[in-house]
């Protein structure tokens, strides 16, 4: 493999079978206790489904928070981009941060800032104290991928990342199919603000149980893996940048996550605007097309760890689920053309192919790079995505704002799978686990 200029690939077909030999040598599967692993895994999957009902509450209590602070279309945009600016600066830096203070300190600091952020929403009384939050928010819940990242790194062997990993990201359903009943009953019987206050104390629980159980792997391994991470803990991030495949990998997080951010945000907005309904309607109806997200991070993590393990290489298991996520994404396209009903069932086709789409990316990291380098690899491609969801939110908010329809927008998101999947597959090469050797030669070339 010659990872040092450009790429995971030795020339060969963008999606090949490897020999078993090629993979056999990476990493010694932690010696834990199964049940112990995936204890820390349920944690890491609280936290993530945490983070998404936060950052729903904003979009679901939109209508409410408007008869108090009135807000546009534009300033909702300025919202979600105020957010995803914060989120995206702060996964990356995140991502370093975690690789020194490691997962158990970090995760905890992370979540304590954005529980207290998610709650000082509830004092708002007025546009600029909303987007001042809202950045907050973003800069605690921006490191709780990579702490994840982490954890599934830290703890499980090559062959269950994938499922962990969609496991986690089905979190970020669980979070989202949540927030429209939940936060619907509290605007409905105490108001908007009572939503913040009580979806930052569910955070403070949250910390008080990671504190009390997470403890970081001291498992034996392997000679090669120490001298691995040895090497990799030198490497800086211009070297970790420079490599094309890095550079695909976060473009492909990018186009994806500009698609993803828009469906998060907009569709109770879309629905309030251009489908008539009201909050009761929401809380009835918006939280399945997050249910069939959820379902498709766990189905799109397990077929490519079952696909692993019946002894298909890496570099397959995880590029044909993703292909087959990225073509059922046109779906979308077709949402304005149809009645609300089967505007939700397509919907939750597209929601369950990001999800799986999503868990994959993410597991990426950890099946390439050494556990010292995973916590910036992660927060580096999820910076990627972050800008991709805030630039693709302003230009949303300024073509509805100039009187442009929901269906331009369809049409645009329908086609960013696709372009970052092709871009994968024929710029990015091979995935295949990150070597010795291969870190001596992006040593050679710094």
């Amino acid at each position: 493999m010659r990872f040092g200029r450009a790429s995971w690939t030795n020339g060969d077909d963008p999606i090949h079978n490897d020999s078993a030999m090629a993979e056999k040598d990476q990493i010694d599967a932690p010696e834990s206790k199964p049940a112990q692993r995936w204890v820390f895994v349920a944690l890491a999957t609280a936290a993530i489904a945490i983070s998404y009902f936060d950052r729903q509450t904003v979009s679901v209590a939109i209508t409410a928070i408007q008869r108090t602070i009135p807000i546009s279309n534009q300033q909702f945009s300025y919202l979600q981009t105020g957010f995803l600016l914060s989120y995206a600066a702060l996964y990356a830096i995140g991502g370093r941060m975690l690789d020194k203070l490691g997962t158990r300190l970090g995760f905890t600091l992370i979540m304590l800032w954005w529980s207290l952020a998610c709650m000082l929403h509830g004092f708002a009384t007025s546009f600029a104290w909303l987007l001042v939050m809202r950045f907050l928010l973003g800069m605690g819940e921006g490191g709780a991928f990579p702490a994840a990242t982490r954890v599934v790194s830290e703890w499980l062997p090559p062959q269950d990342r994938a499922t962990a990993m969609g496991l986690i990201n089905g979190g970020t359903a669980v979070g989202s199919l949540l927030a429209p009943p939940l936060i619907g009953l509290l605007l409905i019987y105490s108001g908007w603000r009572a939503v913040f206050f009580s979806a930052g104390a569910i955070g403070l629980v949250w910390v008080l149980g990671w504190a009390a159980l997470y403890r970081g792997n001291q498992a034996r391994v392997s000679v090669s893996l120490i001298e691995t991470r040895q090497l990799a803990k030198r490497l800086s991030f211009h070297e970790i940048v420079s490599l094309r495949s890095f550079q695909c990998l976060v473009f492909a997080k990018f186009m994806s996550d500009s698609a993803w951010y828009f469906m998060l945000f907009w569709l109770p907005k879309y629905l309030y605007d251009a489908r008539g309904f009201d909050i009761k309607h929401v809380s009835y109806y918006a939280w399945i097309p997050y249910a069939a997200s959820g379902i498709g991070s766990i189905l799109g993590g397990w077929s490519s760890s079952r696909l692993l393990r019946s002894g298909r290489s890496l570099n397959l298991s995880r590029k044909l689920v993703l292909g087959i996520n990225a073509a059922m994404m046109p779906a979308v396209m077709f949402v304005p053309l149809v009645p609300v009903s089967y505007a939700l069932a397509l919907f939750s086709v597209t929601f369950f192919a990001q999800q799986s789409w999503s868990g994959l990316i993410m597991t990426i990291p950890a099946d390439v790079f050494p556990l010292s380098a995973v916590g910036t690899v992660s927060g580096l491609v999820g910076f990627g995505g972050s800008i991709g969801g805030a630039i693709f939110g302003l230009i949303a908010g300024a073509l509805l704002g100039h009187g442009f329809s929901y269906s331009v927008l369809f049409a645009a998101i329908g086609t960013f799978h696709l372009i970052g999947f092709l871009v994968l597959v024929f710029l990015g090469g091979k995935i295949q686990p990150l070597r010795t050797e291969d870190l001596r030669e992006i040593e050679s070339h710094a």
